[in-house]
């Protein structure tokens, strides 16, 4: 894929991804998005890999994978990936607050992303996949910014360079892109090994 650093075997694979990706059959987001539901929205790498971690989570309804945080209107993947339109790769988080805070879900993308690394993350390199958390409010700012100083003055991390700013629009992914990881497990289980997220995420952070 476009913008994703060579590995042996995957950056071979990468074109075949997206090829085979665009010809697996659609399949509609979970009906979740409701009035009773909140959003937030997070960037840490390659979306296939953020939607399938957030869907894990117990209180969140629906993850639809995105870009946002760039200049250009209605981008596609490829210029996405290109690095030249801004945007980086994201997920927003549809979720209960009755079961689950937006404080909680912020803890959890600590801690299944690299905050430490700049304009990367895992084997996907440029600005069109870094880090970001995007606040919808300013409760939302408050709670990312006191968790953001509370994480450096734990001594747990040298640095943290994820973004965080204010929400700008978010672009639904193109269909093939959202549950990729359930519309294709063998690709995406052979994509997340060979890109070695959750090696270094149990680096940093140690086993979940």
């Amino acid at each position: 894929m476009s913008g994703r650093l060579p590995l042996a075997g995957l950056a071979a694979l990468g074109p075949l991804l997206l090829l085979l990706g665009a010809d697996a059959s659609a399949a509609e987001l979970p009906a979740a998005k409701t009035a009773a539901s909140s959003s937030a929205i997070f960037a840490a790498g390659c979306f296939w890999c953020s939607e399938a971690d957030f869907e894990k989570v117990p209180g969140v309804t629906a993850v639809e994978s995105g870009y946002t945080a760039g200049q250009t209107l209605n981008p596609t993947y490829e210029q996405v990936s290109s690095g030249s339109t801004g945007h980086t790769e994201a997920v927003r988080v549809f979720y209960d607050p009755q079961k689950i805070s937006y404080g909680q879900l912020v803890e959890y993308f600590w801690r299944h992303s690299d905050p430490t690394a700049r304009n990367r993350q895992f084997c996907d390199v440029g600005s069109q996949y870094r880090s970001g958390i995007y606040w919808q409010s300013e409760n939302e700012r408050k709670v990312v910014e006191s968790s953001r100083d509370a994480l450096l003055a734990s001594g747990k991390l040298p640095r943290i360079e994820t973004e965080i700013a204010a929400a700008t629009t978010f672009y639904p992914a193109e269909e093939y892109h959202q549950d990729y990881y359930k519309k294709n497990p063998i690709r995406y289980a052979y994509y997340r090994s060979g890109c070695g997220r959750d090696q270094r995420i149990e680096k940093i952070w140690g086993s979940h």
